[in-house]
């Protein structure tokens, strides 16, 4: 009779842990950021050092109704800089 109540004894611990781990699953899963599972491919140059880089992972400035991707936002300013009126 001692061992059907260790069996019943562990398969409820079994439960309980299965129901935290999938407990934690979900709140971890909520923390990670989210990336881009389908890539575009879609390469953009960078207007100051001429490099080119994926564009969901290009800063971007509007200028002249024109939008320009940058690698840093140091090349960003930069750009901005040049095209302010002196």
């Amino acid at each position: 009779m001692a061992s059907f109540f260790k069996i019943i004894l562990y398969g409820f611990l079994i439960y309980i842990i299965y129901w935290l781990y999938r407990f934690f699953k979900v709140l971890n899963k909520g923390s990670t950021p989210r990336v881009s599972k389908r890539p575009s491919g879609l390469m953009v140059r960078d207007e100051m050092c001429n490099t080119y880089l994926p564009k969901e992972n290009a800063l971007k400035a509007n200028y002249a109704g024109k939008e320009y991707y940058f690698c840093s936002n140091e090349c960003r300013q930069k750009f901005l800089e040049q095209k302010k009126p002196h």
